[in-house]
């Protein structure tokens, strides 16, 4: 078997494509860099290919400036795509075919139900303590029975009987009853995709074979999957990486450090050689090893080490590795990087004598810094 290919779940051979797909909506966050990294070591590991994709179809959140935070975060890591990035919202039209083809199968089905009765339908479930979900009242019944020109979604007619099974590279063996699926909407009532839709639409016209993500998002693997079983497309390989917590064990926020990637590099003075060796082993390690530089993480690296619980983010940690990483590089590149904030502080540029200057100091400063 050539390097660049893997046996996949339906047991054939074929060259291995990972993604990753952030929201535009924001800078690019440590857990997000994380993700990123671990598709693209993974791609590198099996000889393969890591593509982006930007999921920019909220348009009332999606910004410029964050789409391009985004890819600088990425650039300065060194984790760029191998072909140009998917815009998913351009994509608007295949989305809508795909729907109007599992409608035309059988797969999907129109819903005329109005808001004001779904909030009616909600509020039962609520006051009778039952899971908030879709009832089902269009799925068997005929489009002529709706009033003439009234809007409606299209659902996806979910399996009722049986149960899903996903044996998930990271989770192991995960089973849901399809009783508790739901027929989510595929496109509303503007013609616009939802998420769910628009997330598997472009996977599969993307030939990604890998989906390597948080596990937040596995629940909504197994919906995701009856709309590629009712496609009849081929199934990804899922690997749910689970989510990074403070150093207390609450959900990682700005307190503990989870800040945009821009932040560790303008405002903390992080290498990004360091910021990458700390990502790889935040919930991946390979034996006592602490110091990995990135060629040796590409031989190493795959989701069958990536363990199951959550790991801690450790700021003391991060700024330890990057000392490791300041010692071993160039005094002239650091000068480069520390001449803006002198220059900020001095109120003018530096001469080239002062730069000089700078790098000729760096080897008496860097053995004790953990910052540049």
């Amino acid at each position: 078997m050539s390097s660049n290919m893997v046996v996949n779940a339906t047991g054939m051979n074929k060259p291995v494509v990972t993604r990753f797909a952030p929201s535009p909506t924001g800078f690019l966050h440590i857990g997000g860099a994380r993700t990123a990294l671990f598709n693209w070591l993974f791609a590198r590991h099996h000889g393969g290919k890591f593509l982006l994709r930007i999921e920019d179809t909220d348009r009332a959140r999606s910004t410029e400036e964050a789409v391009a935070a985004i890819f600088d975060g990425l650039d300065w890591l060194g984790l760029g795509g191998d072909e140009p990035a998917v815009f998913q919202f351009e994509r608007t039209p295949r989305h809508a075919e795909v729907a109007n083809a599992m409608l035309a199968g059988g797969h999907a089905y129109k819903c005329y139900a109005t808001p004001e009765e779904l909030a009616a339908l909600r509020e039962e479930q609520r006051a009778a303590k039952k899971p908030m979900r879709y009832d089902g009242r269009w799925r068997d019944r005929s489009p002529e029975e709706a009033p003439e020109g009234a809007p409606f979604v299209i659902r996806l007619k979910a399996p009722r009987e049986g149960e899903t099974v996903i044996e998930d590279a990271v989770q192991g063996r995960v089973v849901v009853q399809n009783a508790e699926l739901d027929d989510m909407i595929l496109l509303r009532s503007d013609g616009t995709p939802t998420y769910m839709l628009a997330v598997v639409v472009d996977d599969n016209d993307m030939g990604v074979t890998h989906v390597i993500r948080g596990d937040d998002h596995l629940n909504n693997a197994f919906r995701q999957l009856c709309i590629i079983r009712a496609m009849e497309w081929e199934e990804p390989i899922y690997a749910h990486i689970p989510l990074i917590h403070g150093s207390d064990g609450a959900k990682l926020s700005k307190r503990h450090g989870a800040l945009g990637v821009d932040a560790y590099r303008d405002e903390m003075g992080m290498l990004p050689e360091a910021v990458l060796n700390y990502l790889l082993r935040l919930g991946w390690g390979h034996g006592d090893e602490e110091f990995i530089p990135t060629a040796r993480a590409i031989e190493l690296f795959d989701v069958s080490g990536v363990g199951r619980s959550p790991s801690r983010f450790d700021i003391k940690k991060l700024e330890n590795l990057n000392g490791h990483y300041l010692r071993q590089a160039d005094d002239g590149r650091l000068a480069a990087l520390v001449a803006p904030r002198v220059e900020a502080r001095l109120g003018k540029p530096l001469p080239q004598t002062g730069l000089a200057l700078l790098g000729e100091a760096m080897a008496s400063l860097k053995p004790r810094a953990k910052n540049a």
